[in-house]
């Protein structure tokens, strides 16, 4: 399933950059169960909060749909 893939790519960009998920949830005004639950492939994020998340990783929105 697409969310699964997608929350898996986007804990692996986090994990290479050693945030943890608590210190990442906040530093892009996210609350960290909602942030954990897209990790985990629950959610279906809106493209606004794709967007907050790439930004807060620093790396282009295409980076996050790598291999996907």
């Amino acid at each position: 399933m697409i969310t699964t893939k997608f929350g898996n790519r986007i804990k692996q960009i986090r994990l290479s950059k050693g945030i943890s998920q608590e210190k990442f949830a906040l530093s892009i005004e996210m609350d960290r169960t909602y942030y954990a639950s897209v990790e985990n492939g629950k959610r279906n994020i809106s493209i606004v909060n794709i967007e907050k998340i790439a930004k807060g990783l620093e790396v282009p929105l295409e980076e996050l749909f790598k291999g996907i």
